[in-house]
């Protein structure tokens, strides 16, 4: 299965839409969002226009409410943090790196994956068996716009810069 790890929107429709449009190109079948959305209409624009299932957790600059999302059937809202298995990966993600000990405590099994967004940098470290990455943010702001997608058959895990797609 192919996913894409996204993270700090904020907003920023024409990169989301760029972002989407090279996931619909390669065949992503689900969406990680680690948070910072921000407002409905981003978080519509996310839903309407991917078409596999969307795995969100809150961040801190969300002004949608969680009652809004019900109408979307694509979406799975996680609240503050979210675990789920893609084909025996273990996955687990968050908004803030602080929530990372939550993470693994909730986890039934020991994580694969660690995602997380907050600080817009990307970031990837080996820690207790567990790969933890920020796939950057999608807004482009203080750095470069920036995803990550992972092949869970192959656990290959590769950040993308939007600009050079």
């Amino acid at each position: 299965m192919f996913i894409a790890i996204i993270s700090d929107i904020h907003n920023n429709l024409d990169n989301l839409k760029k972002c989407l449009f090279w996931c619909s190109d390669n065949k992503v079948e689900k969406i990680i969002c680690c948070g910072d959305v921000a407002d409905l209409n981003t978080m519509t624009y996310l839903a309407q226009n991917f078409s596999g299932e969307i795995f969100v957790v809150e961040g801190n600059a969300e002004t949608y409410r969680e009652a809004d999302l019900g109408i979307f059937p694509n979406i799975n809202y996680c609240g503050e943090i979210g675990v789920t298995d893609f084909e025996g990966v273990n996955i687990g993600f968050c908004h803030e790196p602080e929530k990372i000990n939550d993470l693994s405590e909730a986890a039934p099994a020991p994580l694969d994956f660690i995602f997380h967004g907050h600080t817009h940098k990307p970031w990837l470290e080996n820690k207790n068996g567990s790969i933890i990455a920020n796939p950057g943010t999608l807004a482009g702001q203080e750095h470069q716009a920036t995803f990550a997608t992972l092949e869970t058959k192959t656990k290959k895990l590769e950040l993308k810069i939007l600009n050079d797609l």
